[in-house]
């Protein structure tokens, strides 16, 4: 229980940062797609920029996980067509519904209901994906 409860306040947390920074905000989605603002734009450079100094921390310092293990993070195969298919077809759905997968708990938890229909299509592209995994350029 007390891993489950450290997980849940790193969520909320989570949710308080992207409500804050409107990084949820349909609004905020929309200027970004029309190229109206940098909000967005600056919110995705920081995630990328911090991510970035994260693997390099981990690659250079040998930082282990909680168990003690190392972590191994392995080099990504140049651009091939599962990037620009997999990119294409993320940038749509998002642009579709105004929402990527990280804040759909977040906006059902700020009582929008609506965004069950975007969490249902999530949870069923993941399982299409799961069905066509054999058959997909991999």
């Amino acid at each position: 229980m007390k891993n489950i409860l450290k997980y849940l306040v790193v969520g909320f947390i989570f949710g308080i940062v992207l409500t804050k920074s409107e990084a949820v905000s349909w609004y905020r989605i929309y200027e970004m797609f029309q190229f109206q603002s940098f909000h967005m734009y600056g919110i995705i450079s920081v995630a990328i920029l911090t991510g970035v100094i994260g693997i390099q921390l981990i690659k250079r310092k040998n930082i282990t996980d909680i168990k003690g293990k190392a972590i191994v993070i392995e080099d990504k195969e140049k651009g091939s067509a599962r990037y620009w298919i997999g990119g294409i077809l993320f940038g749509l759905g998002w642009a579709l519904v105004g929402s990527c997968p990280g804040p759909i708990f977040i906006l059902i938890g700020a009582g929008f209901w609506t965004v069950f229909i975007v969490l249902f299509g999530a949870l069923l592209g993941t399982y299409l994906y799961g069905v066509l995994k054999n058959k997909l350029p991999h």
